[in-house]
């Protein structure tokens, strides 16, 4: 089987109607990033953070999956499957694809705000994470959730998977966010490279990509006219 790595970003969930972080009317233009994505927002109003998280968290578990979602299952009946999504959502999950890294951390999890934050991960089984909610060491549980000036400790397994790619499809992603964007430079050159997008144009890609200008419902649906997908 030929290995697909899918690359994905807010675009695939803003069509199930969650809120993205960047757009013109994302959450970074309510809340700044300063105030609620970062280790010292955290350290100054760790109730105020972890509020905006659980809300973040509610509004996902209220949210259904898309037709983008389930086609990426589908596509496991042709091809070795590996999603690296930058989403701290779970929809991948819920929409049945087996294997799924998360570059930016699952906000249905939570980890320890102590120094051991990547030792044990915890499953939220609803929407609320209290501040009394503590991690096997005593130090309150915190989203398990990159922030704005924290290491990504999955990059390095990423960018491995992405060695390996046959082909790789980027999906809702603008490529600006650094380290993640810069996963596209670690596949080999004989890759077939296509990615997804409604902005596709502003994405500035060179001409090894093939340029799907849709949103990822629509585009999904395109994959077929350049990959072999069994009917």
């Amino acid at each position: 089987m030929k290995k697909v790595i899918i690359l994905t970003g807010a675009g695939i969930s803003a069509e199930s109607g969650l809120k993205t972080f960047r757009d013109s009317n994302g959450l970074w233009g309510i809340h700044k990033i300063e105030d609620v994505a970062t280790p010292n927002a955290w350290k100054k109003s760790p109730a105020f953070v972890q509020a905006f998280y659980n809300m973040r968290r509610k509004e996902i578990l209220e949210t259904k999956v898309n037709f983008a979602h389930l086609y990426l299952t589908k596509l496991e009946d042709n091809f070795d499957v590996q999603i690296i999504t930058q989403n701290i959502d779970d929809m991948h999950e819920r929409a049945g694809s087996k294997n799924v890294l998360h570059l930016h951390g699952n906000i249905r999890f939570a980890k320890s705000s102590g120094p051991k934050q990547e030792e044990k991960l915890y499953p939220i089984k609803d929407w609320e994470l209290k501040m009394t909610d503590l991690c096997d060491d005593g130090f309150v549980l915190r989203p398990h959730v990159v922030w704005f000036g924290e290491e990504v400790p999955m990059l390095e397994k990423a960018a491995e998977i992405c060695t390996n790619a046959d082909i790789l499809i980027v999906i809702g992603t603008s490529l600006n966010v650094y380290p993640a964007a810069s996963l596209i430079h670690f596949v080999n050159k004989d890759c077939l490279k296509i990615v997804i997008d409604p902005k596709v144009n502003e994405l500035k890609l060179d001409s090894s990509f093939i340029q799907i200008n849709q949103t990822a419902v629509k585009g999904v649906l395109e994959l077929e006219n350049f990959i072999l997908i069994d009917k």
